[in-house]
C-alpha cells in the first residue's frame, strides 16, 4: 500500500522505548501552554467526553503505512504530541510537549479471520472502548485497527480522541487533511458549503432585529429554566442518573442522499430540515413500539411530552480543510461550538411531510436567534466568574435535563482515500455524555450516515431505532413523490 502522494518523502519513523514515552519537563518552559477554559471543561465529571471516529476502508489496512503517516501528520499538531498536566498548586492544566511512541497509540488486536459474525465483533469491540479512558501519561488519543472483513468494509479503523483536543469539526478537519480524492490523488476533498459564513450569521442577518431579539429572549428563558429544574418527560429514551458512566452501543446506518435531496426539492427546505424531520418521525415510530406492541397508530404515546435535543452548532466563520497544525487563520482548532435546546414534536401526524415542516419551522426559529452564541459565551463567562467545577455542574444539569444530543458534520462530496486506503464510510460519535442517546449525521459522497450512540440499559434495541429511521424516510419520500406527481 502506497503512502498518499503528498507524503511520499517521509523520513523513517522514530519512536521511543515503552518505558520512556515522554521527556521530563521543566516547569515554566516557554512552550508550556494552558488548556483553554472550554478544553478544561471536558475534564469535569459529567462532561468527560470522548469522540469516536469509525472509518471503514475498502482494502486491508497496512499498519506500517498508518504509523508512518501518523507520525508526520497527527504528531505535527501539538495537541496530539503533548500531555495534559494538572498544576497541583492552582488546579490549572497545561499542554506539555512530549516524545510520542506511536506504538503506544496504535492498537492492533490479533483477530480470528473465521469470526462467525464480523459486524457483531466490530460493534462489540467499539462498545468495549466506551468502558475505558485513555491514561493521562500519554497524549489523549489512540487508533484501533481491525483488519476483519464486514459487509461494508475490508477493514475498520477506530480513532478515539478526548474532547479536550478539539470539537467534531476540528477532528474531522484533521482526518480529512490526511485524505485525498480518489479521482485526483494530489487534491484534498471538498466539503459542502466551503467558505460560507456560519448558518447562524446567515439566517440572523436576514431577519429583523426584533425577531432575533425575541427568539433569543425565549431561548435564554428556556435555558435558565432547564439549568434550574425543567426536565424532559421521562420516556423509554430518557437516560437515568449516571448514564454517562455506562458503556455505549454504536450503530451505523446509511441512507441515500438522493432520497433526502428529492424530499428537499419537493418541499423547498434544507437537507438538515429533512434529516431532522426523518429523525422526529423515527422517534415517534420507535416510542410507539416501546409503549405498545400493537401496530395501531393510536398507540399510547404520551400527549404533549417534553422531548428536546441539545443541538450543536459550529461557530466558525468558514468550513474548509486546512493543514494538520492547531493554529491557522480560519480558527479551525479548539472547541468552538454553541448549542440550542431543540424541541421535538413526538406525536402521530397523518401526513408524514408534517414532520419535516415542523422541523423546518423550529430550525428557522433557532437559527434566527443568538442562542448558540449565547450558550458558548455564557459558558466562558460562567467559568471566569465561578470556576471550572461550577461550570461543569451547570453543563451536566442542562444536558441531563434534555433527552439526547444531536450533531451533524459535513463530509466529503467525492470518494476519498485515507493514507492510500479508499474509504467506504465515515462515522463519528461520542461517549461520556449524560444522555442515553446521541445521533450524529454525516454525509459522504452519495450517502447520509446516521450514527447512533446508545446506552443499552435505556435503549436495548438501537438497531430497531435505525430501522424506524429508515422506514420513516421511506414514508416521507413516498409522500413527497406523490405530491410532485
Amino acid at each position: 500500500m502506497d503512502i498518499i502522494p503528498s507524503l511520499n518523502t517521509l523520513r523513517s519513523i522514530r519512536t521511543t522505548k515503552n518505558e520512556k514515552t515522554f521527556k521530563c519537563f521543566r516547569k515554566g518552559e516557554d512552550h508550556d501552554q494552558p488548556l483553554s477554559p472550554m478544553a478544561r471543561l471536558f475534564h469535569e465529571p459529567g462532561s468527560n467526553v470522548y469522540i469516536i471516529g469509525i472509518m471503514g476502508v475498502k482494502t486491508k489496512i497496512s499498519p506500517d503505512v498508518f504509523k508512518e503517516n501518523l507520525v508526520h501528520t497527527f504528531l505535527k499538531n501539538r495537541r496530539f504530541s503533548s500531555l495534559q498536566v494538572m498544576d497541583k498548586e492552582n488546579g490549572s492544566m497545561k499542554w506539555i510537549p512530549t516524545h510520542v511512541n506511536i506504538d503506544d497509540h496504535v492498537i492492533i488486536p490479533e483477530l480470528n479471520p473465521k469470526i462467525e459474525s464480523p459486524e457483531k465483533f466490530v460493534e462489540d469491540y467499539i462498545s468495549n472502548l466506551s468502558r475505558s479512558h485513555i491514561e493521562n501519561t500519554k497524549p489523549l488519543w489512540d487508533l484501533h485497527i481491525l483488519n476483519i472483513k464486514t459487509s461494508e468494509a475490508e477493514g475498520t479503523c477506530v480513532f478515539r480522541f478526548h474532547h479536550s483536543l478539539g470539537d467534531g469539526m476540528s477532528l474531522m478537519n484533521l482526518l480529512l487533511a490526511c485524505t485525498r480524492k480518489v479521482s485526483d490523488p494530489e487534491a484534498l476533498p471538498t466539503l459542502p458549503g466551503n467558505n460560507n459564513k456560519s448558518g447562524v450569521a446567515k439566517v440572523a442577518s436576514i431577519w429583523s432585529r426584533l425577531g432575533v431579539l425575541w427568539n433569543s429572549f425565549v431561548a435564554l428563558f428556556m435555558f435558565v429554566l432547564t439549568a434550574l429544574f425543567l426536565q424532559d418527560t421521562k420516556t423509554p429514551m430518557k437516560g437515568s442518573k449516571g448514564v454517562e458512566h455506562r458503556a455505549r452501543r454504536f450503530i451505523v446506518r446509511s441512507v441515500s442522499l438522493d432520497d433526502i435531496k428529492m424530499v428537499k426539492t419537493a418541499m423547498n427546505v434544507t437537507l438538515n430540515d429533512v434529516v431532522l424531520g426523518v429523525t422526529q418521525a423515527g422517534f415517534y415510530r420507535y416510542l410507539r413500539g416501546r409503549y405498545s406492541e400493537t401496530d395501531d397508530k393510536r398507540a399510547d404515546v404520551p400527549v404533549n411530552m417534553r422531548f428536546r435535543a441539545t443541538f450543536f452548532f459550529n461557530l466558525r466563520a468558514a468550513t474548509r480543510i486546512n493543514d494538520y497544525t492547531d493554529t491557522d487563520a480560519f480558527g479551525t482548532w479548539g472547541n468552538k461550538i454553541g448549542y440550542s435546546l431543540l424541541p421535538f414534536d413526538i406525536r402521530f401526524k397523518k401526513d408524514p411531510l408534517d414532520y419535516v415542516r415542523d422541523a423546518s419551522s423550529i430550525v428557522k426559529q433557532k437559527k434566527s436567534s443568538l442562542e448558540p452564541l449565547f450558550t458558548y459565551f455564557f459558558t466562558k463567562l460562567f467559568i471566569m466568574l465561578f470556576g471550572i467545577k461550577a461550570a461543569g455542574k451547570l453543563n451536566h444539569k442542562v444536558f441531563y435535563n434534555t433527552t439526547l444530543w444531536f450533531s451533524n458534520v459535513p463530509g466529503p462530496q467525492e470518494k476519498i482515500t485515507f493514507f492510500g486506503h479508499e474509504v467506504a464510510y465515515i462515522a463519528p460519535s461520542c461517549y461520556g455524555q449524560p444522555n442515553a442517546l446521541m445521533i450524529h449525521v454525516v454525509s459522504y459522497t452519495d450517502k447520509v450516515i446516521f450514527v447512533i450512540s446508545a446506552d443499552e440499559e435505556t435503549i436495548p434495541d438501537p438497531h430497531k431505532l435505525c430501522d424506524d429511521l429508515e422506514e420513516s424516510l421511506r414514508d416521507i419520500k413516498a409522500s413527497a413523490h406523490s405530491q410532485m406527481v
